[in-house]
């Protein structure tokens, strides 16, 4: 038997408000029906209408509500996790991090738990979803950009919140990471003093890596200062690999073959324009620049060093995990913001400015 109550409103705390983990009663109070009736509907038994049902799951998710998996004696604790959710293993950028990660957590009993969401913000909605309803001791989860239900989840946890990797944006709670706008700006201006006028970016996972989208918008920025439009573009939705940046390489010069810089959104696909250049005997960097993003590993195996910027991956990850084990320099943990910043890295493949 279903029964119905009067609703009352339900607020959503801001970022820097004290929070707490929402209950069968919030969910039952915003839906109108009895906590009773709450719990089948999130449980799947019972006999509960198809109206009922959809209006107690609408207002669950709205509220970002996750039911507790945690049995027994356990419900109301938390256990020894920490959920570490991430777009991609195979980008060399986040195994660095979660080194960090693991390396800061190593003797606090905590422990990373993490997901993979491959660049999708539904992927992303339903890996949090899953991860919450485990209680972690805390989440840390990269970008800024989620879905309305991703961001109430994560504002209703009542746990801590480090969103890492970028700080251009509105946070939930803490963050650590450094700005892609002004990162894109800087290596703008280091292209455009070295001379180079006829510039084409080349970016994968576009549109949804909002940090390569917020490099290219930093990057437009600095070459504007120098009176200098970007000239062409190449996207391409899929991941980052060698032989996808030799393909793009080759793409966007035989398009528009006077162009004499190419910035590239990772090293990983400007790693494989530099070799595409080098063997079809172009003159780096007389001729034509290079740059990519990162400052991954991979480069010190080139057979010249490609120009790029350390994205402090590793200590993201350290300073991240630092803030939800307590003991971040700061002395802060709801609320954190620390902003690190990248070191530009011209290799071998812009000219001297």
């Amino acid at each position: 038997m279903e029964v119905t109550r009067r609703k009352s409103p339900v607020s959503t705390p801001g970022p820097q408000e004290p929070r707490r983990s929402l209950t069968l009663r919030d969910v039952s109070e915003a839906s109108g029906v009895s906590e009773m009736t709450v719990s089948r509907v999130l449980r799947n038994r019972g006999d509960v209408s198809a109206s009922t049902r959809a209006r107690v799951l609408e207002a669950a998710k709205h509220l970002g509500y996750v039911p507790n998996k945690i049995a027994g004696a356990l419900a109301s604790q938390r256990v020894n996790l920490v959920a570490v959710i991430i777009p991609s293993l195979s980008n060399l950028v986040f195994p660095e991090v979660l080194g960090g990660i693991s390396e800061e957590l190593d003797d606090t009993g905590l422990q990373p738990v993490v997901g993979v969401t491959n660049y999708s913000p539904e992927r992303e909605e339903t890996v949090l979803y899953e991860m919450l309803s485990w209680r972690p001791s805390g989440v840390i989860i990269a970008g800024l950009e989620h879905t309305p239900a991703a961001r109430a989840m994560l504002q209703n946890a009542g746990i801590p919140i480090v969103e890492i990797m970028d700080v251009d944006g509105e946070a939930v709670d803490a963050v650590v990471g450094i700005s892609h706008h002004r990162a894109g700006a800087e290596m703008a201006r280091r292209i455009a003093a070295a001379g180079y006028r006829r510039i084409g970016f080349l970016g994968t996972k576009m549109p949804d890596d909002h940090r390569a989208r917020k490099r290219l918008e930093g990057f437009e920025a600095g070459l504007a200062e120098a009176g200098i439009a970007l000239a062409d573009r190449e996207f391409y939705s899929g991941g980052s690999a060698l032989l996808k940046g030799r393909e793009m390489t080759q793409a966007i010069l035989t398009r528009s073959p006077d162009l004499d810089f190419l910035y590239y959104s990772n090293d990983m696909i400007g790693a494989g324009g530099l070799l595409y250049c080098l063997d079809k005997g172009i003159d780096v960097p007389g001729r034509l620049g290079l740059a990519g993003f990162n400052g991954v590993e991979l480069l010190d195996g080139l057979p010249r060093r490609l120009a790029t910027m350390d994205a402090c991956r590793r200590e993201i990850g350290q300073r991240a995990a630092a803030i939800i084990a307590g003991r971040s320099t700061t002395g802060l943990v709801g609320g954190a913001r620390i902003e690190l910043t990248p070191v530009l890295q011209p290799g071998d493949t812009i000219r001297p400015a």
